[in-house]
């Protein structure tokens, strides 16, 4: 019992370690790749090619003065994004980095949980973490903060549906709602050749969930001055910005284990292959940020109520027709 308990918290540091490692080098990533689009170099001072940027932004975060609005509510403004970032990194405890290793006669999964509804467990704690940014803008007290609120919590509905809809593909086809389970499953052929149109949902309504570009609607600083986290300063601000990163390795994490086949790859480790394929769902979300111009509000909400959720059900009954053509 000794043995398992250490483990599991040895288990737990790591991932927290790495998780957070991934979170702060997500944003010099991000910084160095946009930079080299718009023909500029991005962080350089800072460490070799600004590689100690992200260590220095966050001493920065820490002696930034902070700042409370007068008409704040200020429980649910100092709450809102302990919310956000506590539902991103509790979300990592589920992630399948790889299958078990034998490490001094130890077998150890690299996994914290296997648990037998993984994935709803997973959709659930995001949702969750969708409500850091509406309390936040709600509880602000600034007008431009509350729009931003408004319009995280309509997003989250419009594109929460058509995404548990591309996820039920996966389910049907992998006869479990475990993730270890999703992943053993593809050791043939991953996911995405199976379902490539809900490959392609989970990706756009990821992208939403997110709040990256060209959905980030709470945010819109050229509308919003910044939306709903208008008001929040030093490490308040901080730790949304981490939540929203954070986010983002989680959704690459995601796509790599519903239908890139997770850990599976020739030749390299398991969890190499894991790394591998997140990082380049990584990359993609920051190319597309650079690369499509953020759509009108009445564009997100149109393209998730009259274009995915249909598609949504479309692929679950061409989904249900094929299983039952080929006695799946």
């Amino acid at each position: 019992m000794i043995e398992f308990w250490t483990i599991l918290i040895i288990k737990t540091l790591v991932a927290f370690a790495v998780s957070m490692l991934i979170v702060a080098y997500s944003t010099w990533i991000e910084r160095k790749v946009l930079g080299h689009v718009q023909l500029r170099y991005g962080p350089m001072r800072v460490g070799f090619h600004g590689l100690l940027q992200p260590i220095a932004d966050g001493v920065k975060g820490f002696f930034k003065e902070e700042l409370i609005p007068d008409n704040a509510d200020k429980p649910v403004f100092l709450l809102a994004p302990i919310i956000s970032i506590g539902a991103a990194i509790t979300l990592v405890v589920v992630i399948p980095f790889g299958d078990t290793v034998t490490i001094m006669g130890h077998k150890i999964p690299l996994y914290l949980a296997d648990l037998d509804i993984g994935i709803l467990f997973v959709l659930g704690i995001s949702t969750i973490g969708s409500y850091g940014g509406m309390l936040g803008g709600w509880s602000s007290g600034n007008k431009y903060g509350v729009i931003g609120g408004l319009r995280a919590s309509a997003q989250m509905i419009s594109y929460e549906l058509p995404m548990a809809l591309a996820v039920i593909s996966v389910v049907m086809v992998s006869g479990t709602l475990s993730l270890v389970g999703i992943v053993e499953n593809q050791a043939g052929l991953w996911n995405v050749v199976k379902q490539p149109l809900a490959f392609f949902l989970f990706i756009i309504c990821g992208l939403a969930e997110i709040n990256r570009t060209p959905f980030d609607m709470p945010e819109a600083e050229a509308e919003l001055a910044c939306g709903f986290n208008v008001e929040y300063s030093s490490m308040k601000f901080a730790l949304f910005f981490m939540a929203e990163y954070c986010h983002m390795f989680v959704f690459a994490a995601m796509v790599t284990t519903l239908f890139l086949g997770g850990w599976y790859g020739p030749l390299l480790p398991g969890p190499v292959w894991f790394f591998i394929k997140t990082f380049a769902i990584i990359f993609f979300c920051v190319w597309e940020r650079s690369t499509f111009p953020r759509y009108r509000y009445d564009q997100v909400m149109e393209l998730g109520w009259k274009v995915l959720l249909p598609a949504g059900l479309l692929n679950i009954l061409l989904t249900g027709l094929w299983m039952l053509v080929f006695n799946i």
